[in-house]
């Protein structure tokens, strides 16, 4: 209702000027150890076991370990707990959201000829939530670099013609114009010079091009504010069978993406000889998509013992629309009076569709039973987020992004580790799961851990299962990625779910 609330009162620009970054390939890229709640339990250490609705998404050979037609539902609550450090200034804040996360069926046909050695088939359809985007964090400080750089570095090269108002124009015309015409570089420029924070070198030459700051250098006292909201999810449909004791599956999948982010920063200043003594600037963000990707996988029954899978997830094919509002709002000081400078565009920026291509993933993974008592399992997965890659390529923006990407980012190995134990009906699991920073500097964004444990009872053709599972991470998020404006905060997240599912066997 809000998103059509705000179609009807905008005016609509397209621009062909974007601003995708490195955050946003891995936004879409990443996903979480989350799913049924044995497979969370197990900290989704599944690739070599199969019989579980979320381990198809391990791997899609998974499938044909089912012994009877099954169905699966999961509801799950999460509960986030950001900590952060903005110029040594800390705080503590917590998010909490409750979702269906899981949701499956798998029909098995069997084959009765027993000298066959094609021993059956399966057919399954899923939902899965990959990634839950609701989070939210505030952090403030004191800095000695001001907002003004983001403003400026925008500003240099662009004539000052360009940012006047003309006669009979209004802040929402001129700032169409400039994303229709300029993109949305120009209109950074704008609303700083229409804000006041920055003035032209040359007030009376139209072709200027050069500005200067009106906030004088010193401390700032910042505070940012972070809240996003959305999800990844997928849909999938799974064909897989059992060939004496190789089973093989294939899991074609349709991705959904659905992302609102608003971030709002103030800063206030005593400075001597500052014009501009406090701002306030809000940003937008809404994003939509969707995509495709394909599993193949095996599991081998190497004996009654042992257990070997191997899985191979095709990159993940995007197609990605934006929109962004922006308001800016400042304060100064005129022969003593107070001035408040508002500049709200009214305008919703619709950037041209864009491709984004994730990485792809191998996984192989080992598993031992201990008869019908319990098991150990062990999978090891290896992705490369350098290949994260946007196009179309014949746009010079896109290849400059593609490059930092590349040289940035790095292959990434991740490993987890799972058991469970069976005591007549009752099962008790638990997990451990690490993965390596995407990123060649571990300070932007440091490695993830969790841990897991749960418990379910097989009543014979209900189950239900309920777990816990843990994960924790640190990240130093720039404030407004790739601008001149470089201040970050550090977030350390500590992700808690909790899922609870109920199985059917029928």
């Amino acid at each position: 209702m809000k998103r059509i609330f705000f179609l009807l009162i905008a005016i609509f620009v397209t621009s062909n000027i974007q601003a995708q970054s490195i955050i946003d390939g891995l936004r879409y890229s990443r996903d979480i150890p989350n799913g049924t709640a044995r497979f969370s339990a197990m900290s989704g250490a599944f690739g070599a076991l199969g019989g579980d609705l979320s381990a198809i998404q391990s791997n899609p050979a998974g499938s044909a370990v089912f012994l009877e037609n099954t169905a699966s539902v999961s509801l799950s609550f999460l509960d986030t707990k950001n900590e952060t450090n903005y110029f040594n200034s800390t705080g503590s804040y917590y998010n909490s959201e409750a979702n269906l996360n899981q949701a499956g069926i798998v029909f098995v046909f069997d084959n009765y000829n027993e000298d066959s050695s094609w021993k059956k088939f399966t057919l399954g359809l899923s939902y899965e939530t990959t990634n839950n985007f609701d989070n939210e964090y505030f952090a403030r400080g004191q800095s000695n670099s001001s907002i003004d750089s983001y403003f400026l570095n925008f500003a240099q090269g662009v004539p000052l013609n360009l940012l006047q108002l003309q006669a009979g124009e209004s802040i929402s015309d001129l700032y169409r114009f400039l994303g229709e015409t300029e993109g949305f570089g120009a209109q950074q420029a704008f609303l700083g010079y229409q804000s006041f924070i920055l003035d032209p070198t040359d007030p009376e030459n139209p072709n200027n091009s050069s500005y200067f700051s009106n906030i004088s250098p010193g401390n700032f006292n910042q505070e940012f504010s972070f809240n996003s909201s959305g999800y990844n999810a997928k849909y999938t449909v799974n064909l897989a069978t059992q060939i004496n004791n190789i089973y093989l599956g294939l899991n074609l999948n349709s991705h959904l993406i659905d992302y609102r982010e608003s971030t709002y920063f103030f800063e206030n200043n005593n400075n001597e000889g500052s014009l501009i003594n406090e701002v306030g600037f809000q940003n937008n963000l809404v994003v939509l998509g969707n995509g495709f990707s394909a599993q193949i996988g095996a599991i081998a029954k190497v004996s009654d013992y042992v257990r070997l899978g191997l899985n191979y997830n095709t990159p993940t094919w995007y197609t990605i629309s934006e929109e962004t509002t922006q308001q800016l709002d400042t304060k100064r000081t005129e022969n003593g009076t107070a001035i408040i400078e508002s500049i709200r565009p009214n305008i919703i920026n619709i950037f041209e569709d864009y491709k984004l291509r994730s990485p792809g993933k191998l996984t192989g993974s080992m598993a031992y039973l201990f008869g019908k008592e319990g098991l150990l399992s062990l999978d090891y997965s290896y992705k490369d987020y350098s290949n994260i890659q946007f196009s179309p390529l014949n746009d010079p923006l896109f290849n400059t992004q593609n490059s930092l990407i590349d040289s940035a980012l790095k292959g990434s190995s991740s490993i987890k580790l799972g058991g469970e134990y069976r005591w007549n009906q009752a099962s008790f699991r638990g997990g451990f799961n690490y993965e390596e920073s995407p990123y060649k500097n571990t300070e932007i964004m440091g490695d993830l851990t969790g841990f897991s444990f749960g418990a379910g009872y097989n009543f014979g053709s209900f189950r239900l299962d309920a777990a816990y599972a843990r994960t924790e991470q640190e990240k130093n998020n720039q404030l407004f990625q790739g601008s001149a404006f470089t201040n970050a905060v550090t977030v350390n997240s500590i992700n808690n779910f909790f899922t609870l599912t109920t199985s059917f066997i029928f």
